[in-house]
């Protein structure tokens, strides 16, 4: 049974029927009707009336409807190839993150395995700086307190006079007609230099060059200290070879054996100097020269306490007779005169020009009033025509100290000393002992 619809639109300015019109004509009072309009739909017998606007709501809806069912159907027919592009572009994106985020590990790991290589090098170089300082802070401590026997070197410095214990030799000059004459009071001395004793600090010191800046700026310091230190050092080790070499010369000159006796009051174990290894740095090497040359020079020094070369007399006094030949005073006849003769006033000090003991000390003939001090090696020196003595015989004397006062005692003919200087008994001229005092003064 089939069914068919129809729908039928009548408009309100359609045509009259016939009667329509018929009644019209008869009766034009009447009231007239106008149809509604809108859409009919039509089945069979049956006849439905849809208004315009119902009838577009129902069209609208039904082709929504439709496209959603299109829409619909194409997803679930494209879905599986949708999700597939979409997981494929997830995956491939994913993909591409993990292999950024490696090279970014990666890179991470050279960084920080080349900022651990640069700080390693970095801390060795540090390392290498501190122990360079403190091996040139000990050096300096050595240099200072070993060396010069303080923490400075003093400058040169007018020197005080001698005791019995002291190694430096000032010899007096006699006066301005002997062919000998005192140099000014001098001493070979290094210049202090003041080393750095403070910590350096590496950050303070890059200005803007980084830590190599740093690094470099404190080895040039480190270099200079280091070179100030060599050049200091070669410079004493040049003045105390010059010194001893002077005065082993002297010592030759005047044919005087270096004493090696035991010293009074000192003591303690032998420890024998060792030298320096064959791989020693040069450092080493010269502080081991410089010792063996302070050894040579403490035992010419010691030897030469016991040798006469200083002047017997204080202040510039005038030397009446040499050594040698010469007229006697008495009778004008050509005589030997063992000593020199140096005029002075009655009671001025005589002192002994070197350590010794006194083996005569009273009347001895022509000498007067005398004085003799055996000073060991054969060495021996006369104070003759003495007004008085202060010494006794078998007393130990010391440079410099006051034996006796000047006179005219015995065969003279008026105040003066009269100065022998003895070897083996043997009389020679002190004026080659007082020249040697004024070589040993210069050094």
């Amino acid at each position: 049974m089939s069914h068919s619809y129809q729908a039928t639109a009548e408009h309100t300015r359609s045509a009259p029927s016939g009667r329509a019109r018929t009644a019209a004509k008869g009766s034009r009072q009447a009231p007239q009707h106008r149809p509604q309009a809108g859409y009919t739909l039509a089945h069979g017998k049956h006849q439905v009336r849809i208004g315009p606007v119902a009838f577009w709501i129902v069209v609208g809806t039904l082709v929504i409807m439709g496209v959603w069912s299109i829409a619909t159907g194409t997803y679930f027919a494209f879905r599986e190839n949708v999700l597939t592009r979409l997981i494929g572009r997830e995956a491939t994106m994913q993909i591409a993150y993990e292999d950024r985020i490696a090279e970014l590990r990666a890179e991470i790991d050279r960084i920080t395995s080349r900022q651990l290589l640069d700080q390693q090098q970095f801390e060795q170089k540090l390392n290498t700086l501190l122990r360079r300082q403190a091996t040139l802070e000990q050096r300096t401590s050595t240099m200072s307190n070993d060396l010069m026997g303080t923490g400075s070197i003093p400058r040169a410095r007018k020197a005080a006079p001698l005791n019995a214990g002291e190694l430096r030799l000032k010899p007096r000059p006699i006066n301005d007609t002997v062919i000998f004459k005192a140099p000014p009071d001098r001493e070979a001395r290094l210049q202090s230099r003041e080393m750095p004793t403070h910590v350096v600090r590496v950050a303070a010191l890059g200005n803007g060059a980084g830590l190599e800046g740093a690094l470099a700026h404190v080895s040039r310091s480190l270099d200079a200290v280091e070179h100030k230190q060599t050049a200091m050092l070669t410079d004493l080790e040049q003045h105390y070879e010059s010194k001893a070499r002077n005065m082993r010369s002297v010592l030759d000159d005047l044919g005087v054996a270096i004493k090696r006796a035991p010293r009074s009051d000192m003591g303690g174990p032998f420890i024998p100097l060792k030298p320096p290894h064959p791989g020693a740095s040069t450092f080493q090497k010269q502080i081991y020269r410089v010792e063996l040359a302070r050894v040579h020079i403490d035992n010419y020094q010691h030897t030469l306490t016991a040798v006469p070369v200083r002047k017997p007399v204080t202040g510039p006094v005038d030397m009446t007779s040499p050594f040698g030949v010469r007229p006697d005073p008495f009778n004008g006849r050509p005589a030997m005169h063992t000593g020199i003769d140096m005029r002075g006033e009655i009671g001025e000090p005589v002192h002994a020009t070197a350590t010794g003991r006194v083996t005569i000390a009273g009347w001895d003939g022509g000498y007067g009033k005398m004085v003799e001090i055996n000073h060991g090696n054969g060495l021996a020196t006369r104070y003759g025509h003495l007004s008085k003595i202060d010494v006794k015989v078998g007393q130990h004397i010391r440079i410099g100290e006051v034996i006796g006062h000047i006179g005219s005692t015995g065969r003279s003919t008026g105040p003066h000393l009269h100065y022998e200087t003895r070897i083996n008994g043997e009389a020679v001229n002190p004026q080659k002992f007082l020249r040697a005092g004024i070589r040993l003064g210069s050094l």
